[in-house]
Parts: structure tokens; C-alpha cells; sequence
């Protein structure tokens, strides 16, 4: 993943980019806005991470002139401007997410992999199973919904995308925050350890199932088949 880092603070601009690049990302730093644009239409970057306050070019005049070139690439703005009104103006510029500073490393994290996802392309509906059999369970794409001995397993919307999250890598490791972004997008108030809490849940709920959902330490959560279900 390549992500275009557009901000004047060095210090940030150093702790963002070593960050970001230790779990994996290749990060372009910029610190003039009149640059940014430049590396911009050069680069066509996975990502782009834009700070407001730029010398040479405001990063909402940065938006809005890429946007109108067609620069579609996902953006998420970084700013000490946190007010509704700053976030309302940077959306409306077409960004695609805003992060008031101070902000946690993993929640930006999960942030920047969600805005990737949901920009690349999907398979058409036709080209993908509608079911998908994890175990006792039974996941139906069509309905968004599980189901448990021919019956729709009850699950909170969260729960649903917790768990759909899980069965995509059937008997692999999903990351805390790979699980964060699918089940709490679009929330900014929430902590990344609320990911506990709905595995708390649907552990339980998982029991008469047969399935079973692990904590791995340090590599995240897994779904398997281990248990005998209840009649």
C-alpha cells in the first residue's frame, strides 16, 4: 500500500511515516502544499494523508483542486482543527475521512485500510457465492444475515460484521484492527478496545454452535470449527 503523507510538521511527518512503514505501508512525505498536488498526480497513491494547515496551499484548496481533476484517490484529513464546522468543510471538499489530533496510531491505521478496501472494486454479485459455510453457521450475502439449523442466528448488526469479517479467511487470523475498521467504520468517538467487547458477546453466542472464536495474542482473533453444536 502507497500512501502520499502531506504534512508540514517535521516531527509528526517523522513519527507518522517510520509508524506507518513498520506495519507495512510505503509512506511519500510532502511539506508544501503547492508540492502536494505535483506528487500527487505522479504518484496516484493509495492513500492520501492530508494536513489543513500547509505553507504555500491550504490542504482544503488541495481537495478540492485534485477532486476536480478527478483525483478520486481516498483521503483522509489530519488536522488540529477539530471543530464540526472544519470537519463538515473538509468532507464537503471531498475528503473522504477526517482525524482530529491528537489521535491513536491504531485507529489511523484501521482507518487508512478501510478508506483502501472500500475504494477498490468489488467482484459483481454473479462472480461470488451467494452463501458462505462456516462450520454450523450458514452466511447469506444476499440477506446480510447467519443462520443456525435453518433458522436465522440472532446477531447485532455489529455482530454480523464481526463474525463476516472472520469466516472471508476461514481458520486464519484477523487483526484487531482489520476488525475494528469493518465493525465500527464511520464511528470516531469509539476505542479500539471496543473490538473486546463485541468478541466478548459473540463468543457467547457462538457456544451452542460448535464454533468456536480464539483470542491469538499479538495476531488477533479466529474463527474455527471446534466443538460438538447443541441439538
Amino acid at each position: 500500500m502507497h500512501l502520499l503523507l502531506i504534512e508540514d510538521d517535521a516531527t509528526m511527518q517523522t513519527t507518522l511515516q517510520r509508524t506507518l512503514q513498520r506495519r507495512g505501508m510505503d509512506v511519500t512525505p510532502i511539506t508544501d502544499g503547492a508540492a502536494a498536488l505535483h506528487a500527487w498526480r505522479r504518484l496516484r497513491p493509495d492513500a492520501v494523508l492530508l494536513d489543513l494547515s500547509l505553507p504555500n496551499m491550504d490542504g482544503l484548496d488541495i481537495i478540492a483542486q485534485a477532486r476536480a481533476e478527478g483525483l478520486a484517490t481516498p483521503t483522509l484529513i489530519l488536522t488540529a482543527r477539530g471543530t464540526v464546522g472544519d470537519r463538515v468543510l473538509g468532507l464537503n471538499s471531498g475528503a473522504d475521512d477526517y482525524l482530529a489530533k491528537p489521535f491513536d496510531l491504531d485507529e489511523l491505521e484501521a482507518r487508512i485500510r478501510a478508506l483502501v478496501r472500500r475504494s477498490q472494486p468489488t467482484a459483481p454479485d454473479s462472480a461470488t457465492p451467494a452463501t458462505t459455510a462456516a462450520g454450523s453457521l450458514r452466511y447469506d450475502k444476499s440477506a446480510e444475515a447467519f443462520y443456525w439449523q435453518d433458522a436465522i442466528f440472532e446477531l447485532t448488526p455489529r455482530e454480523v460484521a464481526f463474525l463476516k469479517t472472520l469466516i472471508q479467511p476461514m481458520g486464519q487470523a484477523v487483526t484487531k484492527e482489520r476488525l475494528f475498521a469493518a465493525v465500527f467504520a464511520g464511528e470516531p468517538d469509539v476505542q479500539l478496545e471496543a473490538v473486546e467487547v463485541v468478541a466478548y458477546r459473540l463468543r457467547k453466542k457462538l457456544a451452542p454452535t460448535g464454533m468456536q472464536l480464539m483470542t491469538l495474542r499479538g495476531l488477533g482473533y479466529l474463527l474455527k470449527s471446534g466443538g460438538t453444536p447443541a441439538e
